[in-house]
């Protein structure tokens, strides 16, 4: 079946959310022979990810690549006229890049036999759904299995509003102009990569980050990378700094700064982005009428076959824990709709990727040199800058940075991070060696192609075995 809006009495397996944990579990699911429903309030699947996240955000980021990279060929002989920005073209075309992938994914609904109900749906008890359709019509679905996959939102300011002026990420990709100046809120990937993009098309960005530097939890050696070309992009990046207040004027938004000595100051903002995290969509789900239950921080409690308290109901994606990342969703999804079935399944990843796709990228996989010195783990490491790598000359960049984290004694490898120019692409080959419990010897020994930046991979386990 298609999209509808009526609402089925009865399904055999609900899926709640159809983001990408949401619809990589029903097409699985519908792939092993079961019969699916799956429950969203958008036209096509999709959810954040292709339609407010992951997917416009690159496309953003690839308009300011070709805007810096045009500026920067004037250091090699090729000089280009400043570019002129259609703001407005460019937001259509980042809408068609969403068009063609949701609309792609609608189709297959249609090829799976999916049934796919526009709405919103709550658990009246542990084997009834509530679903309200789009037009506002309401009804009781029974079920016999479900997964919810509802996803994350993004987290806002205590006592903050978003509005014309103070935007989410949400905001920030829907394009509307592009400001004079840019405040982003926040130090994380999320902050950056989209400050990334509004440096590019233009505007004058700033950044504020409460903790002692960029992205918390990333290794500083990489950062630093980052940090250098960041720098040279930003109006400012004001580190161990909190926002005070917000108050959203006529034309600007006022923004008072407290610095970790006390001190406050003002300034003045045509708009300001707060990307300060997101959190798990549990709420207005009924989940209370469950078995369910939730941890600490709000995300649904999963054993490793992502099911809940309540057996039948799965939990994936953004609400079942950290990492909030779409190829974890991804994962999470096959497994379920494999336990789902009936088959053996069991979620039980060694490493998942996590990528900065800022100029320079970052990614890593793995055990981090911060988490090892924090929980003692005796660790060797092994650094290449990429300054004498060829490829990287040729490309006109040298900031770079290939490291491997190695067992001591093994040498198996327990993590691999890379940032530079494409380190996004690279990193999945440490997310193999590591699926594969390769050792250091195992990069050695494999041919990689010259000259390419996958060979910093090979070079940097070449200077394991030097000295």
């Amino acid at each position: 079946m298609s999209a509808q809006n009526s609402i089925p009495e009865q399904a055999r397996l609900v899926i709640i959310g159809a983001g990408p944990g949401g619809y990589a579990a029903a097409f699985k699911a519908a792939e092993l022979g079961l019969e699916v429903t799956l429950v969203d309030p958008e036209a096509n699947p999709g959810g954040v990810c292709l339609h407010r996240g992951c997917i416009p955000s690159k496309a953003l980021l690839h308009v300011a690549k070709l805007v810096e990279e045009a500026g920067e060929a004037a250091d090699i002989g090729v000089t280009f006229a400043a570019p002129t920005i259609d703001v407005d073209r460019v937001r259509a075309w980042k809408d068609e890049v969403i068009g063609k992938l949701t609309g792609g994914l609608g189709t297959k609904v249609t090829q799976e036999n999916l049934t796919y109900v526009r709405g919103m749906a709550r658990f009246k008890d542990a084997k009834t759904l509530e679903v309200t359709g789009i037009d506002g019509a309401t009804g009781d679905m029974a079920f016999e299995q479900a997964i919810v996959a509802t996803g994350s939102r993004p987290m806002m300011l205590p006592g903050v509003e978003s509005g014309d002026r103070i935007i989410d990420s949400t905001g920030a990709l829907a394009l509307a102009d592009v400001p004079d100046s840019l405040l982003v809120v926040g130090g994380g990937y999320i902050g950056l990569e989209l400050g990334s993009a509004y440096a590019a098309l233009g505007s004058k960005v700033s950044v504020v980050e409460m903790t002692q530097g960029l992205l918390p939890g990333c290794d500083r050696d990489l950062v630093s990378v980052l940090k250098r070309r960041l720098d040279h992009k930003f109006e400012a990046i004001m580190l161990s700094t909190k926002v005070a207040g917000l108050k959203e004027q006529k034309k600007t938004v006022k923004v008072t700064l407290e610095d970790k000595k006390g001190q406050t100051s003002e300034l003045r903002f045509d708009r300001v982005l707060v990307s300060i995290g997101r959190r798990p969509n549990t709420g207005n789900l009924g989940l209370e009428n469950t078995p369910v239950e939730l941890d600490d921080h709000g995300f649904v409690k999963v054993d490793g076959q992502r099911r809940t308290a309540a057996p039948h109901i799965f939990a994936i994606g953004d609400i079942a824990g950290e990492p909030m990342l779409a190829h974890k969703a991804y994962a999470e999804a096959h497994v379920a709709a494999e336990a789902a079935a009936g088959r053996p399944a069991v979620y039980d990843p060694r490493a998942i990727p996590a990528v900065v796709f800022t100029d320079p990228e970052i990614a890593w996989c793995g055990l981090t040199e911060t988490e090892a010195r924090a929980q003692k783990i005796k660790v060797k490491t092994a650094k290449l800058p990429w300054r004498g790598v060829g490829r990287t000359l040729t490309l006109g960049r040298e900031d770079g940075i290939t490291k491997l984290i190695v067992d001591p004694e093994s040498e198996r490898i327990l993590g691999v991070a890379v940032a530079g120019p494409g380190a996004g692409e690279l990193i999945a080959e440490g997310v193999l060696a590591m699926e594969m419990a390769a050792v250091a010897e195992d990069l050695r020994k494999t041919i990689h192609p010259h000259p390419t930046l996958s060979e910093t991979l090979y070079e940097t386990a070449e200077m394991l075995f030097k000295g």
